[in-house]
């Protein structure tokens, strides 16, 4: 079965963000307040709890402060009051995102399906239909800067690239899942389309890419480092035409060592589980948002606006194309700042700086002896999959020593550090990082950095 996809409806989105891509501020609040209304007209009718939250308010005047800040772990609660479809029930999500075979698949036949790492402490599940799929595609392929634009003239529709997205593919993770739809939807290309997971060793990681010679990797700038390191120690062999990064954050420095080894351009975006194409970078390297389709609201810790140009305390996010599963005022716990004023490029799409995920690859072996490197979505990955541990932090202290802490008290919290322990144990083997020592510490409060966040995976300084 074909997972959602409506290629008139994608056309007519598609049609629109073109158009608006150079359109005026007028223009874009127009479609912002239109949309936003069509929303909450949607969730006032279809789900429950929205329904009861609306209830009395004219959807067509109400202003988005006037509506309460929404959380994670209230929406998951409230799962079957929260969805607009009464078919979509939280026990069949479950397991259908833990039967690993059906990455990409549809459920219910209509609906495209992917679960939060849990980053922020716990996981969630995401149902998009195809209206919401249809806008995803239509920013990804329009607003994604074109690098070599003499070779998309002769190639439009991408059918001699190679492509392959190195991260987390053992589960139903946004990035896998839209690689897996593209495959199940065209399988003429499916054999161009490559997931390769980073949690193998580096030795099989760059075995399989020389397999596949990709012509674009699509990756975590971390990764993207690890990479880059194999390609100048001539162990890694491949000459990528172009570097696609995200979910964590890419500094000048990381961009400036991926470029200087692959020699390729290298662009980063921005996007979430709760909305998958929030931002892409134009010609000069500013992150654009699709204010569009998305409202993102800086806030500081009482939840009010802070002033453009300062990253809040937290953000709330609305997306405007999801009327399945309204999400509205939600919190993404992320920092970023909507800049004042308008990019030299001429887009008029609003500037943003995001300070995501800045976790450190460790290196561990015994003293004096050459490390192996680690991943921290891969550290995150085992310990979230393999362990069901979300409220942690990893601390190297020694060469070869961890320090795994969680700030929970208890028996669970007890067990979920020893599987944990075990999980890491056996990754860490496999790595060929050696004897590695793990101490457990329960009620342990994370260390923040300086932005306030908590960074889940600290080095040695």
């Amino acid at each position: 079965m074909f997972p959602p996809f409506n290629p008139w409806l994608t056309s007519v989105v598609a049609a629109d963000v073109v158009a608006a891509s150079s359109a005026g501020d007028d223009a874009l609040a127009a479609r912002q307040r239109h949309r936003l209304g069509e929303l909450l007209a949607a969730a006032a009718t279809t789900s429950p709890m929205y329904r009861e939250l609306l209830a009395g308010r004219d959807p067509a005047t109400l202003a988005l402060a006037d509506l309460p800040i929404v959380r994670k772990p209230e929406l998951m609660r409230r799962f079957h009051e929260w969805v607009a479809d009464p078919a979509i029930r939280l026990d069949d999500l479950l397991r259908f995102v833990a039967d690993r075979s059906g990455i990409g698949a549809p459920f219910l036949g209509r609906y495209v399906v992917w679960e939060s790492s849990g980053s922020t402490g716990e996981p969630a599940v995401f149902v998009q239909d195809a209206a919401a799929m249809a806008t995803y595609d239509a920013l990804e392929a329009i607003r994604r800067p074109h690098l070599r634009p003499y070779d998309r003239m002769l190639d439009p529709w991408g059918v001699t690239e190679r492509v392959a997205f190195v991260g987390a593919i053992g589960g139903h993770f946004a990035s896998v899942v839209s690689i897996e739809r593209l495959r199940r939807l065209n399988p003429l290309l499916s054999s161009r389309l490559r997931s390769i997971s980073f949690l193998q060793p580096v030795t099989s990681l760059v075995a399989e890419l020389h397999r596949n010679s990709p012509t674009v990797v699509a990756t975590y700038p971390s990764a993207a480092v690890l990479l880059a390191e194999e390609c100048l120690a001539g162990r890694l062999r491949i000459a990528p035409k172009e570097i696609w990064t995200g979910g964590e954050t890419l500094s000048p420095a990381m961009r400036a060592f991926v470029h200087k080894a692959f020699e390729c351009p290298v662009i980063s975006s921005y996007g979430t589980s709760e909305f998958l194409s929030l931002a892409s970078e134009c010609s000069l390297g500013s992150l654009h948002l699709n204010s569009d389709w998305v409202i993102l609201e800086p806030v500081d810790a009482r939840g009010e606006p802070v002033p453009r140009g300062t990253p809040g305390v937290t953000t709330l996010l609305t997306n405007l194309a999801n009327h399945v599963q309204p999400l509205i005022r939600y919190d993404i716990s992320d920092r970023v700042a909507l800049h004042p004023g308008t990019c030299a490029c001429g887009c008029r799409l609003p500037m943003i700086d995001v300070e995501g995920r800045c976790d450190d690859s460790l290196l561990l072996g015994p003293a004096g002896r050459s490390k192996t490197r680690i991943l921290p979505l891969a550290l995150s990955t085992i310990l979230e999959e393999e362990a069901g541990l979300f409220d942690f932090q990893l601390v190297q202290t020694g060469p070869a020593v961890l320090d795994l802490c969680t700030s929970q008290l208890g028996s669970a919290a007890d067990d979920g550090l020893r599987r944990g322990r075990s999980a890491l144990l056996g990754f860490l083997s496999r790595q060929g990082a050696g004897k590695v020592r793990i101490r457990c510490r329960s009620g342990h409060p994370a260390r923040r950095g300086r932005t306030g966040k908590v960074t889940r995976v600290i080095a040695l300084p």
